[in-house]
This record gives C-alpha cells, sequence and structure tokens, in this order.
C-alpha cells in the first residue's frame, strides 16, 4: 500500500536513473566531509538507497560507484582540510568550543593510523573528522589515497546491503504484510529514540560536568538565598556533587516539559491535533500478527508484572537491612501510583475510540513503569564502575518506550497521555533520586540486587504477558461501525470500504458462507500467529501447510481466510479474504466484504518463501459469482 510520496519518488527515480546517482554521490560527500558529516543521516539514507536498488529502480554497481566516489572525495577534502590548517584547526569553531569532536579520532588515529582510517568509515561519531586528523598528521598522501579507497568502496558496498535485501523482498512483503514491517519499524524507530536520548544526554553531562558544577557554584555565589538551595545539592565536598547535578538538570528539563504539555491540553480543551493524527496513523497500521506482539509489550507495564519485579527487589533490601533504601523505594512507587491515579481522576481528558473505561491522562501504565525502572536506576547506577552506570538508564528508556508505544498502538491512550506519563514518572523519579542520594552513603553491593529486580521482572512477564494478551485485545477491539444502510442503499451502493481492493460484499451468516465454498473445494484457513509466521523459514514445509499471512481491514483481522489449491501447479494457490464491513444494514444481517487473489509461492533473499499475490484477473471464479444464487446469501459484485 504505497503512499503517494513514495510513488513519485520511485517514478522520479526512475525517469532519472543519472541524476538519482548524483543524489546518491551527494549524500556520501556531504557525510564524509568534516564537521557537515557528524549531523547528515547516512545510514537511513543509505538504507533508502539500497531499498531502491533492491526494487531494480536504480542500478546497483552504479549506486555502489557513487557512493563510493562521493565518500573518496569527502574524506579527501576532509583530509586536504586537515593538511592545509593544521593544529590551527584547534582554534576554529566548533573544535575551539567541543575540543572532544577531534580528541576521539586523534586517540583512534594514535593506536593505528591505517587502521583508523578503515574503521572511523563505520563510525559515525568520528567518520567526518580522522581524515581530517590524518592530513594535520601529514600522513603520506599515496597511503592516504589506497585506504581511503578500500575504505569507501566496502563502506559502499556494507551500506547499501541492508537496504538491497529489504528492497529484494518489498514486493513481497508489501503485498501481504506491510503493516506489520511499519509497526515493527515504528517499534524499532520508538526504542532508538529512547536509546539515544538516554546514551547522549549521559556523555553530553560526562563531558561537560565539570563545567555545568563550575556556573552553578558561581551563580550560588552571587545569589546568596537561592544559593543555598543550588549549594544544597552540589556541594563541591560531597562526592556526589556531579550526579546530584545531573539529576537536577533533567529534573528542571521534564518539569518546564510537563508544564508546557499540561498548559497546551488546557488551552485546547482536549487532545491535541498531533494526538488525532497519530491515533489515526496508528490505527491504520493495525494488523493481526502485530496486534498480539503489542498486546504483549503492553502487558510489561501491567501491575502484575511490576509488582513482582518490586516486591521481590523490596524483600532484598529489607533482608539485607537497606533501610533507606527501602524506604525510598516504597515512597517512590506508593507516591507515584497515587499522584498518577489522583490526576487520572481530576483531569478529564476525552478518551480514543477504542480505548475502554480505566484509561486516560496521564496513563498509568506508561508512569508506573518509568517510576518502577527509573527509580531502580538511580538506585544502584552509582555503585556501578565508569560508564557502566549509564545501562540502568538506557533499561529504562528501553521499558518506558516498549509499553508507551504498545498501548500507542493499541488506541489505549492519546500521545500526551504518552509523554504526559513518562514526564510525570521522570520528574517523581528525580525528586525522590535527589533525596535519596543527599542522604545515603555507598554501602552495599549490587549486582545481587540487579539480577534479583530485573531477573523477577523478565520472568514475570514471560508468563504474565503472553496470557495476558487476548484479554488486553479484547479491550481495544475496534469500534463497530456507526453508519446505517438499507438493503436498497447497500445494493445500490455498496458499503464504502476503500482502504483495502476488494471484489465482493456479501450480507448474511459467514457461516452459511464458509460452508457453500467449502463444498466448492475451499478450505479455512485458521489465523496464522507468530509460530506459524517463523515457519516460513522452513524450506522442507510443504506449500499446502505454508500458512497467508493476514491483513486487516480497519483494523479488523479476516473473520474468514479461504484458500484453494491450483491442480495445474502446485505452487499456486487462490484465496479469499472476508472482512466485517465499514457499515451494517439496519435490520441487523451481518454485512462483509471479501477479496479474490491469485497466490504464487516465492522465495525472497533465500531465508523466505512467501505467498505472493498475482496480477488480479479479469473475472471471478464461477463460484465466488454464483454466491448470489444461494437464498441465504445476498451477493454485490464489483467490477475488476
Amino acid at each position: 500500500m504505497h503512499n503517494v510520496w513514495f510513488d513519485s519518488t520511485l517514478a522520479w527515480i526512475g525517469a532519472h536513473p543519472v541524476a538519482a546517482g548524483l543524489l546518491v554521490f551527494l549524500i556520501a560527500f556531504c557525510d564524509a566531509l568534516i564537521i557537515l558529516g557528524a549531523i547528515v543521516p547516512a545510514l537511513p539514507l543509505m538504507i533508502a538507497i539500497g531499498v531502491l536498488i533492491g526494487m531494480d529502480k536504480l542500478s546497483g554497481p552504479y549506486a555502489v560507484t557513487c557512493a563510493a566516489l562521493g565518500a573518496f572525495c569527502g574524506d579527501g577534502l576532509s583530509y586536504w582540510v586537515g593538511r592545509r590548517w593544521g593544529d590551527g584547526l584547534r582554534g576554529v569553531w566548533p573544535f575551539r568550543r567541543y575540543p572532544r569532536l577531534l580528541e576521539r579520532g586523534e586517540t583512534l588515529f594514535r593506536r593505528n593510523a591505517n587502521k583508523s582510517l578503515l574503521i572511523a568509515r563505520y563510525v559515525g561519531a568520528v567518520r567526518p573528522f580522522v581524515p581530517a586528523i590524518a592530513g594535520m598528521a601529514r600522513m603520506p598522501l599515496t597511503r592516504y589515497v589506497r585506504i581511503s579507497g578500500i575504505a569507501c568502496l566496502s563502506w559502499a558496498v556494507v551500506f547499501l546491503l541492508p537496504g538491497w535485501a529489504l528492497g529484494q523482498a518489498y514486493d513481497a512483503v508489501a503485498a501481504v504484510a506491510d503493516k506489520l514491517v511499519l509497526a515493527l519499524l515504528g517499534l524499532i524507530a520508538a526504542l532508538a529514540i529512547a536509546w539515544a536520548l538516554v546514551l547522549y544526554t549521559w556523555r553530553w553531562f560526562a563531558i561537560n560536568a565539570d563545567g555545568l558544577l563550575a556556573r552553578a557554584l558561581h551563580w550560588s555565589q552571587r545569589h546568596p538565598r537561592l544559593g543555598k538551595v543550588v549549594r544544597s545539592v552540589v556541594d563541591p565536598d560531597r562526592r556526589e556533587s556531579t550526579s546530584l547535578l545531573l539529576l537536577a538538570c533533567c529534573l528542571f528539563a521534564f518539569a518546564w516539559a510537563w508544564a508546557w504539555l499540561s498548559g497546551s491540553l488546557l488551552a485546547s480543551g482536549g487532545p491535541l491535533l498531533i494526538d488525532h493524527d497519530v491515533y489515526a496513523f496508528m490505527f491504520s497500521l493495525r494488523n493481526p500478527l502485530a496486534d498480539r506482539t503489542m498486546a504483549t509489550l503492553a502487558a510489561l507495564g501491567s501491575a502484575p508484572v511490576l509488582a513482582i519485579a518490586f516486591g521481590t527487589a523490596t524483600l532484598w533490601l529489607l533482608w539485607r537491612r537497606r533501610w533507606k533504601a527501602a524506604l525510598h523505594w516504597i515512597v517512590a512507587v506508593a507516591v507515584g501510583l497515587g499522584l498518577t491515579e489522583a490526576l487520572a481522576i481530576v483531569v478529564h481528558m476525552p478518551r480514543p475510540p477504542t480505548a475502554a473505561t480505566g484509561f486516560g491522562f496521564p496513563s498509568i501504565a506508561v508512569t508506573m513503569t518509568t517510576v518502577v525502572f527509573g527509580f531502580f536506576a538511580v538506585l544502584i547506577a552509582r555503585e556501578l564502575p565508569g560508564r557502566q552506570r549509564v545501562w540502568p538508564y538506557l533499561l529504562t528508556g528501553v521499558a518506558t518506550a516498549l509499553v508507551g508505544f504498545a498501548r500507542l498502538y493499541l488506541g489505549a491512550h492519546w500521545l500526551s497521555d504518552i509523554l504526559g506519563g513518562m514526564l510525570l514518572g521522570a520528574i517523581w523519579v528525580l525528586v525522590i533520586g535527589i533525596a535519596y542520594r543527599r542522604h545515603s552513603e555507598r554501602s552495599f553491593w549490587m549486582p545481587p540486587l540487579g539480577w534479583t529486580f530485573y531477573g523477577s521482572f523478565l520472568l514475570a512477564a514471560f508468563w504474565y504477558a503472553p496470557r495476558s494478551a487476548p484479554a488486553t485485545l479484547a479491550l481495544f477491539e475496534p469500534p463497530p461501525p456507526t453508519r446505517s444502510l438499507t438493503l436498497a442503499q447497500w445494493q445500490a451502493h455498496g458499503s464504502g470500504a476503500e482502504d483495502v481492493r476488494f471484489d465482493l460484499e456479501i450480507a448474511g451468516d459467514i457461516d452459511r458462507l464458509r460452508q457453500r465454498l467449502q463444498h466448492a473445494g475451499w478450505q479455512a484457513q485458521a489465523p496464522a500467529d507468530w509460530l506459524a509466521a517463523v515457519g516460513l523459514l522452513d524450506d522442507d514445509l510443504p506449500a499446502n501447510a505454508r500458512p497467508v499471512l493476514p491483513l486487516a481491514l480497519e483494523a479488523h483481522p479476516e473473520r474468514l481466510l479461504l484458500r484453494r489449491a491450483d491442480p495445474r501447479d502446485n505452487a499456486r494457490i487462490e484465496l479469499l479474504r472476508v472482512w466485517p464491513a465499514p457499515a451494517r444494514l439496519d435490520d441487523d444481517t451481518p454485512l462483509w466484504v471479501a477479496r479474490y487473489d491469485t497466490m504464487q509461492l516465492r522465495q525472497r533473499l533465500r531465508l523466505l518463501t512467501l505467498w505472493q499475490p498475482l496480477p488480479p484477473v479479469h473475472a471471478l471464479p464461477s463460484d465466488l459469482q454464483a454466491l448470489g444464487s444461494d437464498t441465504a446469501l445476498k451477493v454485490r459484485l464489483h467490477p475488476r
């Protein structure tokens, strides 16, 4: 299901293949340039180009050549800049303000000059700077050209390969599981954003902590009254001053974001425009396989899972007599839950159409996931050595992103509910975290506590989440159609379903339809789950046992999926998908829409063997056309 922009892009590239190669050259060239390369998103752009190669819209050798030449020229210009200016670059912005931009590349270059040029090609943080450092170090030009040429060519091939693989499978996957792929890509994007926000925030503070601490102390000296509060948090004589400053800065940022979001919601009197847009987009991604996955992930923030993890960690702290830690831990969770429940009662936010009673602003599940994981990160992070301290915070970001995206996908909350839950949970974690860090000493060994908390969480999640998925999905069933048609209106104009191509509409009992077609040789396929989908990797699975992946119409999975083998070709089947119609008849007769396809079994990437739709035939089979002769069914055919 292509959108207009994607189709227009493909059409332009097909009409201008040479110009497309120049665009590939410019992307690789800009990615390699000193300074500019640090902000160019090369990886997603190269993957997109690879997809076009896999779809035969762009020549592979031509694209690889353009990418390699662009990278080689960009690296060469950076090398010339480094050779021309030498150490004078250190006094030029941004290197004067951010000297670590060059320091990381220099550290890599000193270890092994030749290998550094090869390694830097694949590491975005140093890729634009190492060629300049090679120029500053006066690396011989002939040696540089030889190594840079090899690095750029290998980089072009490696960075284009993932997209090429996706492009090879695009036609097959887009035809049968495009919404599933988009939903999973959205989940990956949410995890990547959460991971990047936590990681880069941590790194930025690690680099600038001393400067921020000095500024905070200088400001406290200039403002004696408020300065007392600042000095109580960032006392330079305390070992915890740097981490407390980090928590205080994050608290200020999250509090400002919470105030802005709350003010925007109060000003609008309800959900924001972006809330409706995101809800509509997520609703369009509903797919039976993704539904089950998201329902399972949503359960990670449920009360049973979080309570088991919280309870086991609390028992460990009490057993080890860590009274302060246990007290702050209990207060963090209890007050966080009470605060969220109180806000959900006080703030009357209209719920999404698919949300059941009990869901509102902010999301309790997201808030409590943030509180439980967030305070536990505050509890154990400072006891970990060096860079390992960021890991508990990264796990907090991942857990919150998983729960938030899953609930957003299911339609349990608006985007504002999810963001509000994250911000509220983070604010409370930072408040209680600062209080704990100021009054607690580093005194106990954390690995057993970490294994206890994360291990019990995983065990509870693996036990509870899959079992709760059916009940969760039942809460978020798409609403029944509200548009009512008379029989005459339906026969004259149809039900108006447009999101998925269909060939006939049926009014009547679906069991009667199944029986009628089974007598004609059709067989009903049970809904394919993830276990069946994984079976597509099995080359020895016979064609008649290979499932057809499900599709959804307006978030409704197929209510009936019928298939019939082609006697002339074992690798071809006929398929009929039947969904609930987006309208209903006024006499309460069930109304259905159906689509007929012929499917060919094809292998993609030597990994997946999928049923791929063939171009539509001009006429429906006679047994489908004859359904109208059954007095118990009324059928409306659509021209093909």
